[in-house]
């Protein structure tokens, strides 16, 4: 958004406050910046995508509700490249190894001096599922328990036996900015569109409802113990 249109906008609601008009001002130019980025996604990712990650180079953390797959974040080479074949027609084969390395690159913010805090809520049905079969899928797994041990990255499991649970309308990744005053934007990626959740009372629902999901599934203890059992019925 143009300065300009903030500035009306402040003086249509009334708002007069210089302090906090400058405030705006500069979370529409860091807005700005963002979208302007030359990441290195820009020549290897569609619009959508490309937004997304622009997006979550810029955020210092992300909380993933995720309910039929292992999130992209945390996938292994080839977990990706049998989702991605689950997805896709034949025409598009050539587009797997595009994937995998986007996905890699993207992984690389979990390293470094910057790492990227991730929450992760997942639920059970993503670990049972036999994507690839039971290799691929053992050393997902795996994968998910060694990413489990670093400090900045949270992995619950929302188990079976919660029974009915909130948030069964499909997943969602909210990305938190480290600017003050920045909020928290919401993406949920659809079959056909994505979708941007933006503004106070709309991030706070989703906030609401990732706290209501991390209550009502496993510790991250328990959560990694029932991963490495998933993991131990696939390799017998």
């Amino acid at each position: 958004m143009r300065d300009p249109d903030v500035r009306a906008l402040c003086h249509l609601y009334g708002e007069v406050d210089v302090a906090a008009i400058d405030r705006l001002l500069g979370l529409a130019k860091l807005d700005r910046e963002r979208r302007r980025a030359k990441g290195w996604w820009v020549s290897c990712a569609g619009g959508n995508l490309r937004e997304y990650i622009a997006m979550e180079d810029a955020a210092t953390r992300v909380r993933i509700w995720q309910l039929s797959l292992i999130p992209g974040l945390f996938q292994t080479p080839e977990y990706i490249r049998a989702s991605v074949v689950a997805g896709i027609s034949a025409d598009e084969m050539d587009r797997i190894e595009e994937v995998v390395d986007v996905r890699r690159r993207r992984q690389a913010r979990l390293h470094g001096d910057r790492p990227l805090h991730v929450h992760a809520v997942i639920w059970e049905a993503a670990l049972r599922q036999y994507m690839g079969g039971a290799q691929v899928m053992s050393g997902q797994l795996a994968r998910l328990c060694e990413l489990a041990e670093l400090p900045h990255i949270r992995i619950q499991v929302l188990s079976f036996r919660t029974g009915g649970y909130p948030g069964m309308g499909g997943p969602f990744n909210m990305l938190s900015f480290a600017e003050e005053g920045a909020m928290d934007v919401v993406h949920m990626d659809g079959l056909h569109a994505t979708d941007w959740v933006e503004g106070v009372e709309n991030s706070a629902a989703y906030d609401d409802l990732f706290r209501h999901l991390c209550a009502i599934s496993l510790s991250p203890y328990d959560s990694v113990r029932l991963i490495e059992s998933i993991g131990k019925e696939m390799n017998e």
